[in-house]
């Protein structure tokens, strides 16, 4: 598309954003990930969300036969800026839109796409991630969970844990061993599984935060349909590491960043601890604290929209690792600096003596602490970028 078309775009976008994005869709505030079993109370949400899927932007990259609005790289880029400058949150978000969606788009048979990618686009179903297990977190390949042919379908026992979502969710991605005597990186198979049958169940897991997103879940002769199987049998370890890749990295989050990024720096959290004189942070070593980490926020939204611009509108390859260590160190720094900011106010847990602003960021600063292990542990990521971007030896 040329310039003057891209302008033309930009101009149609802004206008219908104007109209359509309601008040109570801009800031902060809950986004739905399509779950069938969340009711969406909040009126401005649900009108955000029936709008963009008519419009096709809940996954505007994807065609249009499957619920997109099949916008190429700048189209969505702009698409992305416009909604940043009004503040306006993403109409639908989850593993569906951001991990299971683009997989089944490059691996996904024509019937696997048909069936599922409205699904997802019109926000009908969830997803949740069937990989970690209690002896396989860091060494995924070397999961146990079977999955043995029956012919038209596969039966599944085992057990994974760290399930985020697994409680909500209406459907699994799953990698299970269908070869227990091949080498562990081989034997290994992608499938998709409905979460909602007798073989499966799921016990929530309480964090120190207070929250529970993620889930032990059981598998006792669940069943997943052969027509179920992405990509070939024995041959899921492909398939599951580049979902990963579309996990860290969709154009979407590198465009606009980690949560929490770029608000460290927040004045309000300043006056809250030391007060504020002559419209600077009173305290000049946490000043230059939150000058550092706004800085650093920045130059990392501009070295992912970057990587954007360079790439072919795909996902980037390995060098998503980076964007996932930095990514998840700095989110760590983000609310270390909230709770320094807050002084004794910082680290409130007791709801009779903290509001609720407080108690969120402790939680937030509770849960974070597993951003560098979660998603691939950043030591993995860090061997990973020695072994596929800089070409070191094993």
């Amino acid at each position: 598309m040329d310039t003057a078309a891209l302008g033309e775009f930009r101009a149609e976008t802004r206008a219908w954003l104007a109209a359509n994005c309601p008040p109570g869709a801009r800031g902060p505030g809950p986004i739905p990930n399509g779950s069938s079993k969340i009711e969406i109370g909040d009126r401005d949400t649900l009108l955000w969300l029936e709008r963009m899927i008519e419009k096709g932007w809940t996954v505007p990259d994807w065609p249009r036969e499957h619920g997109g609005a099949a916008l190429g790289k700048d189209e969505f880029l702009i698409l992305l800026e416009e909604m940043l400058r009004i503040d306006a949150r993403p109409a639908l978000s989850g593993f569906g839109t951001s991990m299971v969606g683009p997989t089944l788009l490059e691996f996904g048979t024509e019937r696997q796409k048909q069936t599922h990618l409205p699904r997802i686009a019109c926000a009908e179903v969830e997803w949740c991630q069937g990989y970690s297990e209690p002896s396989a977190g860091s060494d995924l390949a070397s999961l146990r969970t079977r999955a043995e042919d029956r012919g038209d379908h596969f039966v599944i026992n085992g057990q994974k844990i760290w399930t985020s979502g697994a409680q909500f969710a209406d459907w699994m991605f799953i990698l299970v061993r269908t070869d227990p005597d091949a080498p562990k990186h081989q034997g290994i198979s992608f499938l998709l599984l409905p979460m909602d049958q007798p073989g499966v169940r799921v016990k929530p897991i309480r964090l120190l935060s207070g929250d529970s997103p993620f889930n032990e879940t059981f598998f006792d002769n669940a069943i997943a349909s052969k027509a179920d199987l992405v990509g070939e049998l024995n041959q899921g370890w492909t398939v599951g590491k580049r979902l990963l890749q579309h996990e860290r990295s969709g154009m979407q989050a590198l465009v606009r960043g980690s949560a929490g990024e770029g608000e460290a720096g927040a004045p309000e959290e300043a006056k809250v601890a030391l007060g504020v004189r002559d419209g600077k942070i009173a305290d000049p070593a946490l000043r230059s604290d939150v000058l550092i980490q706004e800085m650093n926020s920045q130059a990392f939204r501009l070295t992912q929209r970057r990587a954007v611009e360079e790439s072919d509108g795909g996902t980037p390859g390995p060098v998503t690792s980076i964007f996932k260590i930095y990514g998840s160190e700095l989110q760590q720094q983000h609310y270390e600096l909230l709770t320094k900011m807050r002084g004794v106010r910082g680290f409130g847990m007791d709801a009779r003596a903290f509001n609720a602003a407080e108690l969120e960021i402790t939680r937030q600063w509770l849960f974070c602490r597993a951003a560098s292990i979660y998603s691939g542990s950043n030591e993995i990521q860090r061997n990973i970028i020695a072994k596929r971007v800089l070409g070191l030896p094993d």
